[in-house]
């Protein structure tokens, strides 16, 4: 195995330490996983892609992260919350699907079905007695492969908006 001299700064040296010991004491290791990444991620980054970070399920629930570009999004509310839908294209070609769905409110006290029609509804019905329940903030990642995998996946006027993007050329030659 070719060796490979690498100098390192007395300020860079407790950061090698800390790798090595991450690595369990192979430095090498260390080196490879952080250089596969950068050149992955420099690379997307030529071709215009960039990463992207997302939360998935409950709550601040925990972060997946992908290489991609953002082709549309849509966000549409309700009585209860909120529901976001970003569809980005992955550098693998596949469509990354980001749904996010706000903390519902539902209404189960007397008159609730008034609580869904409207604020109008609301003025005079300032009961005490009202019952209500939450549910936290979800979001999730889909993948879909194909359009019609995504069209599964999205609401229609979304599903049209990526269809009309994908439609395009990436780049067009002008003769001007």
């Amino acid at each position: 195995m070719p060796n490979k001299t690498i100098y390192v700064s007395d300020d860079d040296l407790p950061l090698y330490q800390r790798a090595q010991d991450l690595a369990g004491g192979k430095l090498s290791a260390a080196i490879a996983t952080a250089l596969r990444r950068y050149v992955e991620f420099e690379e997307g980054r030529q071709l215009g892609y960039a990463e992207i970070v997302v939360r998935v399920g409950q709550g601040l629930g925990r972060k997946q992260r992908f290489s991609g570009v953002l082709l549309a999004e849509l966000e549409r509310s309700g009585n209860g919350g909120t529901e976001t839908y970003r569809v980005y294209r992955t550098r693998s070609e596949n469509f990354a699907v980001h749904v996010e769905q706000s903390e519902m409110h539902v209404n189960h006290g007397p008159n609730s079905e008034k609580w869904n029609t409207g604020w109008r509804a609301w003025i005079g019905d300032w009961s005490a007695n009202q019952t209500w329940s939450r549910t936290p903030a979800t979001s999730a990642l889909h993948v879909a492969v194909t359009l019609d995998d995504l069209h599964a996946l999205v609401p229609q006027e979304l599903y049209d908006l990526v269809v009309d993007l994908t439609g395009q050329p990436d780049v067009e030659d002008l003769d001007i």
